[in-house]
């Protein structure tokens, strides 16, 4: 119970941090100038009572902790689930279990990938070719006006509605009641959420590929 109390309680860290960076990501909508001044708001927020980027280190620090946290539960949780399971059973069925559930691990593991691949992509630089530092806006047109760039995205965002929807599910049953009505609305609220982030999350480079926005 610890354990999946861990689970629910970092991937509710992670799940307030998607929705503060796919509102943050919406603000190209607005336009250069209030993606670019957002983006230098966060490297200065908190100054001078903090050193600069301060706040946004100790984000990254929390959300480095809450990863890692993540992972190691859902892995020894896994291992306990195995080990629980008979050594072998002549014509035994498989628990009935949702895509998403089935499909966790591996989701995990595309979402671990994409999330390294995006830090050296949009935040040090170092395989956007096109980017040009501290140029937010026109950073992300460069990297989204690739098609293949887009397709990868998508395929990744896909993966952690697919992985935030199970998510959700989840920690609501952990952290409220498991049983009766509930779950039918448990269910309906992370399929929502789901959809809405993943919908967020997308609106941005499909912007860029049917020329909604570019650069200036």
């Amino acid at each position: 119970m610890q354990l999946k109390f861990v689970m629910a309680v970092t991937g509710a860290v992670l799940i307030l941090y998607l929705v503060a960076h796919m509102i943050g990501n919406l603000k190209i909508f607005l336009g250069e100038e209030s993606l670019n001044t957002y983006a230098e708001w966060l490297r200065v927020v908190g100054e001078p009572a903090l050193p600069a980027q301060g706040l946004l280190w100790l984000v990254r620090i929390v959300l480095l902790v809450s990863v890692v946290a993540h992972i190691v539960a859902a892995t020894v949780l896994a291992r306990r689930a195995r080990r629980a399971r008979p050594v072998k059973y002549a014509h035994r069925r498989p628990v009935s279990t949702s895509y998403a559930s089935r499909t966790m691990r591996w989701g995990g593991v595309i979402i671990l990938l994409f999330v390294i691949y995006h830090i050296l992509d949009l935040t040090t630089g170092t395989l956007n070719p096109l980017g040009v530092r501290g140029e937010v806006y026109d950073n992300v047109v460069a990297d989204f006006s690739r098609w293949y760039i887009t397709l990868a995205y998508t395929l990744a965002v896909v993966a952690v509605g697919f992985h935030v929807r199970h998510g959700v599910w989840s920690a609501l049953q952990t952290l409220g009641r498991s049983s009766g009505p509930y779950q039918t609305r448990y269910k309906a609220i992370a399929l929502v959420f789901a959809v809405v982030l993943t919908a967020g999350f997308l609106a941005v480079p499909f912007a860029v590929q049917f020329g909604l926005v570019g650069t200036s």
